[in-house]
């Protein structure tokens, strides 16, 4: 029996363990997708205690501690921060399988220097020496990004954003990570969600143009394009129910912008209509700029109405869409493809059922130089579990391009969530490791060290060119 998360934690064969140990642990972190606020960064702020840095901002830890029956004023609540703690730990110590259990460990391992088995027995343990050790200067949110050896860290902003805090990061001399903005322009895409008028109206504030036509949400976008490149951007993401493609006239969609402008209601058809146009003019910007576009799909978001009510978004009542069963995605990508829209891409679906069709459909649409300009993005969200992970790179090795994978981001709120390179580099080693001592792949270390670097480090870097 193998030692509990030992040196060698999910490495079961010594070309796993000498892969990972040799080349993966040393690479430093290229973060391209996070939610971390540009604000904190900024404002270097500190953590106080374990309740602060882990369960204020998760919606993964909420979510569990909700299947484990916890009540909610222990979750999200007002209650004291010890009382919090301990209900998360009581929650963790049985949580087994689950990859919480194994994040939080590696967290107090590689921040704390707490190698200790997370139980209710030892949790005063944890907390007194978790909050001495916050209380050092070494805590605070500039050095755990610095001392995790992250390198690029790209935050989520919206259109409007001034981008204030972001020019004070990179005007802090003695802070030398590169975090940069990315281009999240999800509620001037939703033409069918609450509120959509109101952001319009935001939008055209920010940028000194009515807002009353087509053109004039091209226009106001385009120049929030610019102002964003200006400020070092180089990547959008857009998250969306489902990748969307209706063919409808630049006149018809104009009428349907109208028609919410004006509070009425739209079609079916109207709506998507709008979608696709809008993603096809945004995809011919970013490739115009040499940006990569994100797609995110599959997410039913915000499903249990009261808690949506009292709590917002992003508070852990989302969950995984059917699977894919149309031709959307191909019909938008070849859309782009022929009219010479289609930017550098990461395609995500969080239904895991949806990774063979996502991997055959970005084989479609390859072309040089760039090494899979078209990517299937790491498995994300519900799926960033070691059984999840494993998966998508088995399916993705076998149907495209495995050593041009741009390989982990975070996905996170966490300023200590960089423990989940860790763990991705671990299984990805693990997987290497099963492929050649099954004979399937020579034990050759020069290619064995450019595929797993490649993965972890080098293939991130050129893709994006940072």
């Amino acid at each position: 029996m193998k030692d509990f998360m030992d040196k060698d934690f999910l490495l079961k064969t010594q070309t796993a363990s000498f892969l990972y140990h040799t080349y993966a642990e040393k690479m430093p972190i290229i973060d391209y997708h996070c939610h971390i606020p540009a604000k904190d960064i900024a404002e270097d702020v500190h953590f106080s205690d374990l309740t602060e840095l882990w369960l204020n901002a998760d919606h993964y830890k909420w979510r569990l501690m909700r299947a484990a029956g916890i009540d909610e004023s222990l979750i999200t609540g007002d209650s004291d921060h010890y009382d919090r703690f301990l209900a998360f730990v009581k929650t963790l110590e049985t949580a087994i399988g689950n990859p919480l259990y194994h994040w939080s460990h590696l967290e107090l391992k590689n921040y704390f220097g707490i190698d200790l088995p997370i139980t209710t027995d030892n949790a005063k343990e944890i907390w007194d020496r978790s909050k001495e050790a916050l209380s050092s200067p070494d805590m605070s949110a500039k050095n755990l990004i610095r001392n995790s050896n992250v390198e690029i860290l790209c935050t989520t902003d919206d259109p409007v954003d001034d981008l204030a805090y972001h020019r004070i990061i990179k005007e802090d001399p003695d802070f030398s990570v590169t975090v940069l903005p990315a281009f999240r322009p999800d509620k001037a895409v939703n033409i069918d969600k609450a509120g959509f008028v109101e952001y319009l109206e935001k939008l055209a504030k920010v940028t000194g143009f009515s807002i009353g036509c087509l053109e004039d949400v091209e226009k106001a976008l385009l120049s929030r394009i610019e102002y964003f490149h200006d400020n070092g951007c180089r990547i959008s993401d857009h998250g969306l129910d489902h990748v969307v493609y209706q063919e409808m006239s630049k006149e018809d969609v104009d009428k349907a912008l109208k028609k919410a402008l004006a509070g009425e209601a739209l079609t079916a058809e109207e709506i998507r209509g709008y979608q696709t146009h809008v993603l096809c003019f945004l995809s011919g910007e970013y490739k115009r700029r040499g940006w990569v576009s994100q797609l995110h799909y599959g997410c039913s978001r915000n499903n249990n109405t009261p808690m949506f009510k009292a709590l917002g978004p992003d508070s852990g009542y989302d969950a995984i869409m059917p699977a894919s069963t149309d031709s959307d995605l191909i019909r938008f990508m070849d859309c782009l493809e022929t009219t010479d829209r289609l930017p550098k891409t990461i395609v995500y679906s969080l239904n895991p059922n949806d990774n063979a069709l996502i991997d055959t459909i970005v084989s479609c649409y390859q072309k040089g130089p760039a090494k899979c300009r078209i990517q299937h993005g790491i498995a994300w969200w519900f799926n960033d579990h070691e059984p999840g992970i494993r998966q998508h790179m088995i399916t993705l090795a076998a149907n495209t391009h495995l050593g041009s994978f741009i390989g982990m981001l975070t996905d996170s709120r966490s300023f200590v969530s960089y423990t989940r390179h860790e763990y991705f580099r671990r299984i990805l080693c693990d997987l290497i490791g099963d492929l050649v001592e099954s004979g399937q792949y020579p034990y050759d270390e020069k290619r064995l060290q450019t595929i797993v670097e490649g993965i972890c480090y080098y293939n991130a870097k050129e893709y994006f060119g940072f």
